[in-house]
């Protein structure tokens, strides 16, 4: 294998990325959330959601009562989280909120999808980072395998279809499926929330969806 010519120009140099991006309450911080999640946020017993909410309160999360979170989930910055009434992060789920994530009531976030709430500025030499807020909706299906970019909205009452990728914000109401995602139909609505009364708490104690 011969080695590669070096470039006239190069659009990024990685030596002169800013090596702690962070302040030192947040890393101090980050130090004892990552001690917390990697252990007692994990314990595998199937009804420990309060468990968990009550840890991610601890370092700053608005979670609901009523919300469900696998021990599997992975939250990067508690603080920077909220969820709604009845709404679950299922296994696997990433919480990349290098920015606001704001999950509304009643929504279902699917194994193994990812919520990324941070990217570079690929536009300078040094790569920056740029943080920013994801919001997920009212009564929102996020399906298995979802990537979720920085900056985007999730409408209330959208569906975003198993492994779609999501790069810009979705309307409400809608289906949408694809790399990049792409509305393909209107969501049906039920003539009235007939079945939401007194079916709250079953959504709410199912560990995953």
């Amino acid at each position: 294998m011969t080695e590669l010519d070096p470039p006239t120009i190069l659009c990024q140099r990685c030596d002169t990325t800013t090596r702690f991006p962070y302040s030192v309450r947040e890393y101090v911080v980050k130090g004892l959330w990552f001690v917390v999640q990697s252990t007692l946020f994990r314990l595998p017993l199937p009804r420990l959601s309060g468990w968990r909410r009550m840890l991610l309160r601890c370092f700053g999360a608005s979670i609901d009562p009523t919300a469900v979170v696998s021990s599997t989930v992975t939250v990067w910055h508690p603080w920077l989280l909220k969820v709604g009434e009845y709404s679950a992060l299922s296994d696997r789920v990433c919480v990349y909120n290098l920015g606001w994530i704001v999950i509304g009531s009643h929504t279902v976030v699917s194994q193994d999808v990812y919520l990324c709430g941070g990217t570079h500025d690929y536009t300078k030499t040094n790569l920056p980072l740029v943080r920013k807020s994801i919001v997920v909706g009212h009564g929102v299906w996020l399906c298995a395998g979802v990537f979720i970019g920085p900056g985007v909205t999730v409408g209330d009452n959208a569906i975003v279809g198993a492994r779609a990728v999501v790069m810009s914000d979705v309307p409400p109401r809608v289906v949408t499926f694809g790399n990049p995602a792409r509305v393909i139909r209107d969501r049906p609505m039920p003539d009235s929330d007939e079945g939401l009364t007194g079916t709250g708490s079953q959504a709410g104690g199912n560990e995953s969806h």
